[in-house]
């Protein structure tokens, strides 16, 4: 097998003779894609299953022979090994390509895993060597390129060539006979991780969603509560390359206006440093309806999920939620604070605790001060860091938590952790212990 890169090309075989030697199972399957494609198809073989003979087919009941080439455009060989080598070797005498089924080393040519939607063909190929691979790859693509893909085909064309848009589903014909959408967006808060945190609203939501656009940190289980939705991660991580907002604006705004239900499911509240209000602006701007699903949002439920009130009687009448992706952003807000007179909550800053803290330092708090950093809130496993303000910086989750989202506390409120989350941690036990006996 050469080592050289292959050349990618789609064939246009209508029309066109192809040659497939072998008459068995292997045969059939790469039969049916020939036909689609339009050739005319000579099969050789000494012996040939039934439904290969019914098909529209030219049969010939023997063994090849060099001849049998002759006027053909490519070969298949799906024959035994020792029977593609010498339909190999006969084709390359006659410069004519060669695909060898499951039997790469002889083959000069390779099919791949195909995937087909909507005018958009995508093959994939591992050069012959890992065809299952192949197959799983196809596998994902039908996952990810949603059905409208049709309708990008057509709007790439020049405005002449395009072809009438079709009414949408959920459409209503107006008398002039044009279509009036239905379609409409819920932003839906998904809470802090854990599924059984959304409301029920939400849930309602999810369970008639076409389309499901969901942040990276959204809970498997959450996205399975819409099992006929389309769905796609256009979350974004720090660091990482993600989808613009300006994208997912149009995601929203396109499924809508083909009569989609659109779920755009936010962690935590979709008002909460979620851009959701971008989202918003940006649906009514187009004259899509939208309706806001409130979330349980992250500042607060992390916190007490971890046993911390982040208000407590005599220990804190305020609290106080900053970004901390940023020093721009949390900087001037923690700046008017007199020390420890309110809880501190910061949301996106794992990576900026260690400024955090010698900020509010700088700012006069006692190094005693409690601080909290709650990993992976919500979900199961959830991990909870509590120490002082100046060993904040230091905090660090298990390996295995390395890459998890993290809320940080900051405040006296922390300590009540000592005292409420081991109750709390028990109720949970045993109301999930009920929950399962309810359920056998």
């Amino acid at each position: 097998m050469s080592s050289s890169p292959l050349f990618p090309v789609f064939l246009k075989l209508r029309g066109r003779r192809v040659l497939l030697v072998g008459g068995g199972p292997v045969a059939r399957g790469k039969l049916a894609g020939l036909l689609e494609a339009g050739a005319r198809v000579t099969v050789v073989a000494p012996q040939v299953r039934p439904e290969i003979e019914a098909s529209d087919v030219t049969v010939l009941p023997r063994a090849f022979t060099p001849a049998d080439l002759e006027g053909a455009w490519l070969v298949v060989a799906a024959a035994p090994p020792e029977v593609n080598r010498a339909v190999a070797a006969a084709a390359e005498e006659r410069g004519v390509f060669v695909n060898a089924v499951d039997d790469p080393a002889p083959a000069s040519a390779y099919t791949g895993g195909v995937f087909r939607r909507g005018g958009i063909t995508i093959a994939v190929s591992t050069e012959g060597r890992a065809p299952a691979l192949a197959g799983l790859l196809r596998e994902a693509l039908e996952a990810v390129i949603p059905d409208e893909v049709a309708s990008w085909v057509d709007e790439a064309r020049p405005p002449a060539a395009r072809s009438p848009e079709p009414p949408l589903r959920g459409a209503r014909m107006t008398p002039g006979g044009s279509a009036t959408r239905r379609g409409r967006v819920w932003l839906v808060g998904a809470g802090p991780g854990s599924p059984d945190l959304l409301t029920m609203r939400a849930v309602r939501a999810l369970a008639q969603a076409d389309l499901l656009l969901y942040d990276a940190l959204v809970a498997k289980e959450a996205l399975d509560l819409a099992p006929n939705a389309q769905r796609f991660c256009v979350g974004k991580r720090g660091g990482r390359p993600s989808m613009d907002q300006e994208t997912i604006h149009r995601l929203m705004i396109r499924g809508a206006r083909r009569g989609k239900r659109v779920v755009r499911l936010k962690g935590g509240d979709p008002f909460v440093f979620g851009r959701g209000g971008e989202e918003a602006l940006a649906l009514v701007a187009a004259g899509i309806p939208c309706e806001v699903v409130p979330g349980v949002s992250s500042a607060v439920a992390a916190p007490a999920l971890a046993g911390i009130p982040v208000t407590h009687r005599g220990l804190a009448s305020a609290f106080v939620v900053v970004s901390g992706h940023a020093e721009s952003a949390y900087a001037p807000v923690l700046g008017t604070l007199a020390p420890q007179s309110s809880t501190v909550v910061v949301l996106m800053g794992l990576a900026s605790r260690a400024r955090l803290a010698r900020l509010l330092l700088e700012r006069g708090w006692a190094p005693s001060t409690p601080a909290a950093v709650l990993f992976a809130a919500g979900s199961e496993e959830a991990h909870t860091w509590r120490g002082r303000l100046d060993t904040l910086g230091g905090a660090a989750p298990p390996e295995a938590l390395a890459d998890a989202p993290g809320t940080i506390v900051i405040g006296d409120v922390v300590s009540l952790a000592d005292v409420i989350a081991v109750p709390a941690a028990a109720a949970a036990d045993a109301f999930e212990g009920g929950q399962h006996a309810r359920r056998g």
